[in-house]
């Protein structure tokens, strides 16, 4: 039992690591490698880099044994990490995943969208997922080629064409709040970043693709975070970053790897629920008005919402708990 939990605990922290550190190593060591006698690797490197730059863009390069790894089913157990399902998603359509909130890490998300652990294909037979993350990561060498092999694709739209114009049974999670949410991440807080955020909907419209509500109960209580109030300096400085690399940089804190009581980067075990919701049907409107993007925004936050409140007590929160849209 001891062995196991240090197991689960290092293989969170290998993930923890590999997502802060994995694409700046990597960068620093082939960038080192072209002044040493070791600079065809990364010569090599390089040109397959440039060949294979659109990779990403369409549909990208996923593993199966990455997905399905031991380490991955570790990385579940640490909190532990559940999987949902509270309707038939069928894969003769292709959907658009709202996943909420993002909290520091993605945790939940990433076990369910880019692991087979919580067993997200028994569990929607003949869907593919796909998680959206930040473009700009997929430009990072080495590091790209992690983010692909689990099932991850560049959030912008020529990529989400891509995937959504193709046969139906895609499965694309948007973690809609993006990194600002991250900075609202507390535990104990239920607060999404929703309003105003009309892009998703407006590609499910361009797609037909249906709308479906993600929750995960859990998410903002794996990390402590110093929070600013908004409108001061350090807040700005915050949001200034986040303006220039897409990146919020939070103030986290978390615990050790071998001690819950000492300060450290590995998130708190708390459990995690990621609860997908039922889909909404979305017609096809190649060039969809502003009045179908707001009429079909206000059914998914309602849709949202009523995810939310159905779950909560079973989540452990009490049946006073609001949701929060910001």
């Amino acid at each position: 039992m001891v062995l196991q939990k240090h197991l689960e605990a290092l293989s969170v922290f290998q993930w923890v690591l590999t997502f802060f550190f994995f694409g700046p190593f990597f960068s620093v060591l082939l960038a080192y490698l072209l002044f040493t006698s070791f600079w065809p690797v990364s010569a090599l490197y390089f040109a397959w880099w440039i060949f294979d730059w659109d990779t990403p863009e369409r549909g990208g390069r996923r593993s199966d044994w990455v997905r399905r790894c031991r380490v991955c089913e570790f990385h579940r157990d640490y909190f532990p990490i559940k999987l949902v399902k509270t309707a038939e998603l069928p894969p003769t359509r292709n959907y658009v995943l709202g996943s909420h909130p993002h909290g520091i890490i993605c945790a939940g998300a990433y076990s369910a969208f880019c692991t087979e652990a919580t067993g997200f294909s028994r569990t929607f037979p003949g869907l593919r997922p796909s998680l959206a993350a930040l473009t700009g990561l997929f430009r990072i060498p080495v590091y790209r080629e992690y983010m692909m092999s689990s099932g991850m694709v560049p959030v912008n739209k020529r990529s989400l064409d891509f995937l959504l114009s193709g046969p139906p049974g895609h499965a694309v999670a948007i973690v809609v709040g993006g990194a600002s949410e991250s900075l609202d991440s507390a535990p104990g807080e239920h607060c999404v970043r929703l309003q105003g955020r009309k892009g998703f909907v407006r590609l499910a419209l361009q797609h037909g693709a249906d709308l479906v509500p993600v929750y995960t109960f859990g998410e903002n209580d794996i990390y402590r975070q110093i929070r600013f109030p908004d409108g001061s300096f350090v807040r700005r400085l915050q949001l200034g970053f986040k303006q220039l690399t897409g990146l919020a940089p939070c103030l986290l804190s978390g615990r050790g790897l071998f001690s819950s009581t000492s300060w450290g980067l590995l998130p708190m075990a708390a459990p995690l629920t990621v609860v997908v919701g039922t889909p909404i049907p979305v017609p096809l409107h190649p060039r969809p008005t502003e009045d179908e993007v707001n009429s079909f925004h206000a059914l998914y936050v309602e849709a949202l919402k009523e995810l939310f409140d159905a779950h909560k007590e079973s989540c452990g929160l009490p049946a006073s708990q609001q949701l929060l849209i910001t």
